[in-house]
This record gives C-alpha cells, sequence and structure tokens, in this order.
C-alpha cells in the first residue's frame, strides 16, 4: 500500500523526469499554505535555461494528479501547492485504518542487523552515562525488527582484560561465597572500589592481580571460573536494570569483549598477510587512509601493543569481521557517544581496506550527545558522584506516583503503580528520543513528567483519552474496514496526520533520528486535541459518529504503536 506522500512524489517524479529529459527531484514537503509542496521547478530553472513558473507550469501537464487533488496553483517563483481531495482522503485513511500496519509495510529486502549499545562493564554498576546508549539502541532495535529486519542486539561487556585480575585476586582474599554474595545484592560498585583500593595501598597484591592477568588469558580453570562467577552475578544485575528500564535486551544478547580473545590471533595474520599491519612504538598498528593527527602525520588503530597485549581497535575490528563474515550482517549500527566517532570511522575503513565491510555491508555510527545537570554540566548526584542508573529509575517511578495521585487519586492501588511505572520510565526514554540524539540535553524532571508540553505524559494521556471516549459510550473500538468522512477542516487535519505515519517511519528507519518520530507523535496528539474539540464524536449521528468513532481509534492505536516502537508504553487508563 502506497503512502499519500509516495503518490504524489511517484507522479510528480514522472513528470519533472518528462519536463527535465531525466530524473529530478519534485522537492515534495508539506506545506502551510497547502497540504504538500514541491519546489523541483526551482532548481532546474538553470539547468533547462527556463523560468521555473513555465518549468513547473509544463510539469502539471504532464502529472497525474486528477484523481488526488482537488487544487493545484502555481505560487511565488515556481512553488507547486497542493490540496488534497477529501475523497483521496477518506479513501487511504479507512486504507490505514483497516491495516494492522497502518500503511508501513514490511522491508521487501530485510537488513541483517547488528546493533551494538548499552555495553556495560562487568563488576562495575550501570549509571546516567549508559542511558542513551541503552535507550537509543533499544528504539533502533524495536523499530527496525517492526519493519521486519533481522535485528542482532550485540551488548558488547567489557569483561576482560587487566582489571579483572585485581577482582578475581579480590575474590580469593574475601572468599568465593561471601564474594558471591556481595555480588548477587547488587553492590558491584563496592566489590569494585573495595579491590583498587586494596590494588592502589597494597603492592602484594598488585603484583598478585598482574599475575592473576596472566592466568586469566592462559586459561587457568580456577581463575576462569571466578571470573565466569563475576561475569555471571553482574548479567543479574544488568538484566534487572533492563526489566526495569523496559527494553528488549536479554540474557542472549550479551556478547562480551571475551567472545573475541580467539579471533585476535587469526585477525592480526590476516592484516599482515594483506600488508596492512605496520610496526609504530613498538606496537603493531594498521593507518587507515584519510586520517591524520594535527601534525599531518598518518593515525593509527593500534592492534597489538608492544607488551604484547591487544588494544580495543583489535577487538573492534575482530567484532566487524564476525558480524560480516560470519553473521552476513548488511546494516551495522554502533550506538555509541559522539565521542568516539573518529575511532570508529578509523576501525570501519580498515575494514573496508581489509576487505571486511564492502557492499551491500555498511557500517553506522549512531552517535549521540551527553546527559546534563541544570548546571549545564555533565548529569551527577548533588555530593558529585555519577548517578546509578537503577536510583535514577526508582526516583523517576516515585515522582511519577506522586503526580498520578495527585492528578487522579482515585485510581486503585495497582493501576497506579502500573501507571507510574509506565509514565516515570516513558518520561525519562521520551527526554531522550525527544531531542537530536546529537545534541546534549539537559535532565530535568518538572519538565519531562509534565501533562502537558512535548513530553511522554502528555502523550500517554492523550492516548487514554482517547480510550476513555469508548468506556464512556459504553461502546468497541470498530472492526474492520470503516467508511471515513472528511468534511471539517479539523477532521481534514487529523486525516493528513494520520496519513503521515508511514513517511515519518520511512525517515526515522534510515537516519534513526528517534526525534522525529516523536515529534510526529506530538503533531498527532495535539491535532487530535483540535479535532475532538471541534467534532462532536458521542454527541454526533450515524455515519459520521461511526467515522469520528474511527478516527478516534487509529489515532489511539497509531499513538500506542509510535511510542511502543520508542519503548514507552501507552496505559488505557491514567
Amino acid at each position: 500500500m502506497a503512502h499519500l506522500e509516495k503518490l504524489l512524489n511517484e507522479r510528480l517524479a514522472y513528470a519533472f523526469e518528462v519536463v527535465a529529459g531525466g530524473p529530478a527531484d519534485p522537492a515534495l514537503r508539506r506545506s502551510a499554505h497547502a497540504h504538500f509542496q514541491a519546489d523541483g521547478a526551482l532548481p532546474l530553472a538553470q539547468r533547462l535555461g527556463r523560468a521555473p513558473r513555465d518549468i513547473a507550469a509544463d510539469v502539471l501537464r504532464n502529472a497525474d494528479l486528477a484523481d488526488l487533488v482537488a487544487a493545484i496553483e502555481i505560487s511565488g517563483p515556481g512553488f507547486i501547492n497542493l490540496t488534497v481531495s477529501d475523497a483521496t482522503l477518506s479513501r487511504l485513511v479507512a486504507d490505514v485504518a483497516a491495516d494492522p500496519r497502518f500503511g508501513v509495510p514490511v522491508a521487501a529486502h530485510p537488513d541483517v542487523v547488528p546493533i551494538d549499545y548499552s555495553a556495560p562493564n562487568v563488576a562495575k554498576e550501570m549509571h546516567v552515562g549508559h542511558l542513551r546508549s541503552t535507550v537509543i539502541g533499544d528504539a533502533a532495535a524495536r523499530l527496525l525488527s517492526w519493519l521486519g529486519h533481522e535485528v542482532i542486539r550485540a551488548n558488547h561487556l567489557g569483561d576482560w582484560g587487566t582489571p579483572f585480575g585485581m577482582l578475581i585476586e579480590h575474590m580469593l582474599d574475601v572468599g568465593e561465597t561471601e564474594a558471591a554474595h556481595e555480588l548477587s545484592v547488587g553492590d558491584l560498585s563496592g566489590f569494585y572500589q573495595a579491590a583498587r583500593v586494596k590494588f592502589d595501598a597494597d603492592p602484594g597484591f598488585a603484583e598478585r592481580s598482574r599475575q592473576r592477568v596472566v592466568a586469566l588469558q592462559g586459561g587457568d580453570e580456577q581463575t576462569l571460573a571466578l571470573w565466569r562467577l563475576l561475569g555471571a552475578e553482574s548479567e543479574k544485575y544488568f538484566l534487572a536494570v533492563y526489566d526495569k528500564l523496559d527494553v528488549t535486551l536479554t540474557a542472549t544478547d550479551f556478547y562480551g569483549e571475551s567472545f573475541y580473545n580467539d579471533r585476535l590471533g587469526a585477525l592480526v595474520d590476516e592484516l599482515d598477510r594483506l600488508g596492512l599491519l605496520r610496526e609504530s612504538g613498538g606496537a603493531q598498528c594498521v593507518f587507515p587512509t584519510g586520517f591524520t593527527g594535527r601534525d599531518g602525520e598518518p593515525l593509527p588503530v593500534i592492534v597489538r601493543k608492544r607488551d604484547g597485549g591487544y588494544g580495543y581497535g583489535a577487538t573492534d575490528l575482530a567484532t566487524i569481521r564476525y558480524r560480516t563474515q560470519e553473521l552476513k550482517a548488511t546494516r551495522l549500527l554502533y550506538v555509541v557517544g559522539s565521542p568516539q566517532r573518529q575511532h570508529l570511522e578509523m576501525v570501519y575503513q580498515t575494514a573496508r581496506e581489509a576487505g571486511w565491510l564492502v557492499e551491500p555491508a555498511r557500517a553506522t555510527h549512531v552517535g549521540f550527545g551527553s546527559v546534563l545537570g541544570s548546571d549545564g554540566k555533565m548529569l551527577r548526584t548533588r555530593a558529585g558522584g555519577t548517578i546509578k542508573l537503577i536510583d535514577l529509575l526508582d526516583e523517576a517511578v516515585a515522582r511519577a506516583d506522586a503526580v498520578i495521585r495527585e492528578k487522579n487519586p482515585d485510581l486503585d492501588p495497582q493501576t497506579r503503580a502500573q501507571v507510574a511505572q509506565a509514565v516515570g520510565i516513558g518520561a525519562i526514554k521520551y527526554s531522550d528520543l525527544s531531542v537530536d540524539r546529537v545534541k546534549d540535553y539537559v535532565f530535568d524532571w518538572d519538565r519531562m513528567l509534565a501533562f502537558e508540553g512535548n513530553t511522554a505524559p502528555y502523550l500517554q494521556y492523550a492516548h487514554a483519552r482517547i480510550r476513555s471516549i469508548f468506556t464512556r459510550g459504553n461502546i468497541e473500538p470498530p472492526q474492520g474496514r470503516q467508511t471515513v468522512l472528511v468534511a471539517e477542516p479539523a477532521e481534514r487535519a487529523l486525516a493528513l496526520e494520520l496519513l503521515a505515519f508511514a513517511p515519518v517511519i520511512d525517515t526515522v528507519a534510515e537516519t534513526l533520528e528517534f526525534h522525529r518520530l516523536a515529534g510526529y507523535l506530538h503533531t498527532l496528539a495535539s491535532t487530535f486535541t483540535t479535532f475532538y474539540e471541534h467534532c462532536p464524536v458521542l454527541r454526533s449521528e450515524g455515519e459520521v459518529r461511526q467515522s469520528r468513532l474511527a478516527l478516534c481509534d487509529l489515532t489511539a492505536r497509531t499513538l500506542a504503536q509510535g511510542l511502543d516502537l520508542l519503548g514507552i508504553s501507552a496505559p488505557a487508563r491514567m
């Protein structure tokens, strides 16, 4: 099912091609002056040596639009303004309402998409710094899965390296049973800090820790058993955080750095065989094309350090090699903070030069900014410490509960608890996803929990309010295909917004700019409010009543689906 914007674009594209003598972009967009505006005549003017208004007129003579639009106008220097007919809106909205996928098709050529996100460190508690990667990555996984792509959730745990010698030695000092107890109650940070203090203060402990790293890397069974225990208890904790945050990561999605250990030797050998490996300062490096420092000298990806250990670059290259060669990935996404952009681009270029990242496979850094406090600095506790993610989530739910209790004191305790969970967690996610991800944003409890403005509670309440129409009227939501009548300006505006869902999903699936989906949902909810104020629903009669009920139901379902793709639930009551 082609959506409205695609239909208009396809027919205009044909007409532009006839006039231009080759492919030409109609530059179609929504407009404040009509329903849509095509600006494609202006960039053709110089190419064709003609006035853009004349080009626009020729385009319209060749465009088959009669069954879609009610009015066409050439305005200004050559803009083509299109007003869609009520009959077209009625027909297409009825099509979308009858389609469980809202006019959004499943991908015709699905990608295999590993999404690298969240990535906490074993034996360390998740903090606010993990929030954005986890929330953005989960939204990408939800959206691309819904579109029919084969999504592989790759939670790249930090579970290997020098600190684990220190942690395992500390486990032996306190006793395996006591260590397991400390870790099982979720005090990962306390355990890590105790080991760190001992490492810094006791040279003997520090030396034993270094030897323990050697034993770990050498495959010593007792050391490996303790390392596995450390990982298992950490993973239980991570899963508890993910459950509270309501993300789709599971125990099967953990891919620790250790997963790639057995592949690193072969990777170095292959890079050497390909002639890409060079020695620099005693280390084995790759110098990918196009990357230089301030001094103009080539920048390296360190593959093997001078002490024989492997650098982060080696593990990152091994992940690409594994995902493209063994998983047959075609679209690799790395949801990692923006400061890592250059490192990742260097890794991608190295993989291209090695032949591991070639068409149709492509890798994308899904970068993001930081979460800031009201002072404009990195969000921290009042004492200046890092905020634990679990504490942030608990506070969100508690604050939401207080807001819900005040707004609707008649809700029973069980329902209020469920709503508070949905509103609190939804508020945190939406405040993150509703801003352009490459920008920093200020964490503001009052704003994110407000029931007005571009917030999750506003959208959740809009959904619940629509559902209450059916409850108050003792009416079941419409089933099957419905006749939709579009006559009033508010009905027309709502129909246009409902038809805009599919093109927004198309855009977000490619760009992973989730603020576009959030902005669309806010506009849809605001447009519905205007519709509800100007078009009586339960007080109308006959076909008009059924049509408006169908518009209400479709709006509620679209809000719920859009929120779900962002990882936010939409309660039926609030």
